[in-house]
């Protein structure tokens, strides 16, 4: 048996967090991608009957991917910022081995030599 929490208690969480947490699951829940498939529909139905410019048309459709694609971009923009706010920090050099250059060739080595004499 689980007993409800009193009406005189304080409530555990800001009351401006739970709002927001509502909003974003509002937004990009369910019905943000059901009113985003109407749209699209009904922006098709009259962009085929004529009645709607495509460029009326691409906005829709762009708002709407930007709409449901919101967290993605916010997680790449604040990708961003955390490698932009690395640039500063300097890291320690590491000791790797360097690679030793071929051999030079000889002093008198050409290499087109070759190609312009007749071979018998």
């Amino acid at each position: 048996m689980t007993v409800a929490p009193s009406l005189f208690d304080a409530p555990s969480g800001s009351a401006l967090t739970s709002a927001s947490k509502w909003l974003s699951s509002t937004l990009l829940g369910s019905l943000a991608i059901g009113l985003c498939v109407i749209a699209v529909a009904w922006v098709g139905l009259l962009l085929m009957s004529g009645r709607l410019a495509v460029r009326d048309a691409l906005r829709i459709t762009i708002g709407c991917f930007v709409l449901l694609g919101a967290p993605v971009i916010a997680a790449g923009l604040h990708g961003l910022t955390e490698t932009a706010s690395r640039v500063g920090v300097v890291e320690e050099p590491r000791a790797e081995p360097t690679p030793q250059p071929p051999p030079l060739p000889p002093a008198n080595y050409d290499p087109y030599a070759g190609a312009s004499l007749r071979v018998e």
